[in-house]
């Protein structure tokens, strides 16, 4: 077999890790970095983690804070232009999924020069080239970005979340420090947390799966499975949040390395829509696809079962199969994941637009990576299942 691998040259991970940025520039030999983050992460002083100790090493900074959630390629193009003038020989990207994801936008569509726009890189085309090093610090339990290859942008004049990929998007450093996540608000750490778990359940199950994704993701259910409730419900346990942390960093590397699949595929085009956070999209679509998905990849789901302790060792393939689907419905109620409906979407949008949701998802490749392939019907049928 075959085996092409894609991870971060350097990765810090544990409590405190923040605070040796300065040493993480100096091991990558630069000096004069942007800080891509969010407005949430200045106003709060989260982001004095990292610039009190670069002001300490005497490390000149600037940041970049307009960033939005679920960023869009207007925001990339006004990230570019405001770094065009400056002299930096570094990116670091600090916050959630969305900070990040839009540090990796900036850093490709730089380094692509007058004219390029994001749409121009999204799948099936590849984006290999960045313009600076990337240095990724999550400070939420979920999306993995830190670790992966990919980065989704919506495009504004279509309304299209455009999954773009290449070794342009992956960070060649990360800081996984937990201590970051200690107080991201339930709704987020739930959210983040399923998003996660999503993860390395269709990196385990995916078509693209191998040896080494599978370990990674193995590992990440084991520490997810059991912390997710933890963390909404005592949001000050140290311990399950490292887990929750390192469990999500490691389902990055395992999708990076496998792909998503069918859940990925239909959660883009419910948040190109209808702004729904994305940890939130998956949530509602995992139990509907995992049960569509099931007895194509049983095996393969009774093992995430055990792993997770959703099921015993001792279950028979179709007892923990079933184990799994009850518990993804269980934990959607135990973490408030509302339906499209309760979320607020009008049933004439949802039926409205699932055609061109269908559309969607298929473009965007993750559905061909799922056990069993769908058609646009099978994917508007499984739309109208959840709503």
């Amino acid at each position: 077999m075959d085996i092409s691998l894609f991870a971060p040259r350097h990765m810090d991970i544990g409590g405190g890790a923040a605070s040796r940025i300065a040493a993480m520039l100096h091991r990558l030999g630069v000096s004069r970095p942007l800080i891509v983050t969010d407005p949430v992460m200045v106003s709060l002083g989260l982001i004095d983690r990292i610039r009190a100790p670069l002001d300490q090493a005497g490390i000149p900074h600037t940041i970049f804070s307009d960033t939005v959630p679920e960023p869009v390629d207007t925001v990339i193009e006004a990230g570019v232009r405001f770094a065009a003038d400056l002299d930096i020989d570094c990116i670091i990207a600090f916050g959630g999924g969305s900070p990040i994801d839009t540090a990796k936008a900036i850093n490709i569509l730089r380094a692509a020069g007058q004219g390029a726009r994001m749409r121009d890189f999204k799948v099936p085309h590849t984006a290999d080239h960045a313009a600076l090093p990337l240095i990724a610090i999550p400070t939420t339990a979920g999306t993995g970005s830190e670790a992966t290859r990919f980065t989704v942008i919506t495009d504004t004049g279509t309304d299209e979340k455009m999954l773009i990929a290449g070794l342009g998007a992956l960070p060649v450093a990360a800081i996984v420090d937990f201590e970051l996540s200690m107080s991201v608000p339930a709704r987020t750490t739930a959210d983040t947390g399923i998003d996660a778990f999503t993860h390395a359940l269709e990196a385990l199950v995916s078509r693209r799966a191998n040896p080494i994704s599978d370990g990674y993701a193995r590992a990440a259910l084991r520490l997810i499975g059991p912390n997710l409730r933890t963390v909404y419900r005592e949001p000050d346990n140290r311990a399950a949040r490292a887990a929750m942390m390192l469990g999500a960093t490691l389902a990055g590397l395992a999708f990076s390395n496998a792909s998503v699949a069918l859940v990925h595929g239909m959660s883009r085009p419910i948040g190109a829509h209808f702004h729904v956070p994305h940890g939130l999209s998956n949530a509602m679509l995992l139990p509907a696809v995992t049960r569509y998905s099931l007895n194509a990849a049983l095996p393969r789901y009774a093992e995430a079962a055990r792993l997770a302790g959703f099921a015993p060792d001792t279950d028979a393939d179709q007892l923990a199969g079933a184990r799994l689907l009850e518990e993804l419905e269980t934990l959607n109620h135990d973490l408030a994941v509302p339906t499209p409906s309760a979320f607020g979407i009008a049933r004439s949008d949802w039926d409205r637009t699932q055609p061109t949701m269908a559309t969607q998802a298929l473009a965007s490749g993750s559905p061909a990576n799922n056990p069993l392939i769908p058609d646009e019907t099978q994917i508007m049928k499984i739309y109208a299942e959840i709503y």
